[in-house]
């Protein structure tokens, strides 16, 4: 099935194109979260006029993302978690807890828009790609550390 993209989609195209996708992806994916719109001369000719709008939403997003990436540029979060004997964590640091740090520290950011290669499972320090938006990716240092309360007796 062929659809006009309405908003930029990753791994599939930018606003505006027209891509051939599966007639599934687009019934149950694409169409109901108005993503796209399917591909007539009509609705073509709608993406056409509505261009000029596009582009000026396009360059306003990446504005509002370059000043929020300087901004959080600078953050440095801190994440205490319970550790073992030989410092490996008790669960890990997932994109949740980072977002929930960073929202402490007054930035609202989405926990999908976080990139962990896997989450984290050991102690220290470790530097967080944040993509605010698709040209735009901002760096924050996330520390792990040792909860503060030993509740380890050794005997």
């Amino acid at each position: 099935m062929e659809v006009i993209l309405r908003e930029h989609v990753d791994n599939l195209g930018r606003r505006g194109e027209v891509v051939k996708v599966a007639d599934g992806y687009a019934r149950n994916y694409l169409l109901p979260r108005k993503l796209a719109l399917l591909a007539t001369e009509g609705n073509k000719k709608q993406i056409e006029r509505e261009k000029v709008k596009f582009d000026l939403k396009e360059a306003e997003e990446q504005k509002v993302a370059q000043a929020m990436a300087e901004r959080i540029g600078n953050v440095d979060v801190e994440v205490t978690r319970k550790v073992g004997e030989t410092d490996a964590l008790y669960g890990s640091v997932t994109t949740s807890d980072i977002a929930d740090a960073l929202a402490k520290k007054g930035f609202e950011v989405d926990r999908r828009k976080l990139v962990l290669q896997e989450p984290i499972k050991k102690l220290g320090e470790y530097s967080v790609p944040i993509k605010l938006h698709r040209e735009v990716t901002a760096q924050i240092k996330l520390r792990v550390v040792a909860e503060g309360g030993d509740t380890k007796v050794k005997s």
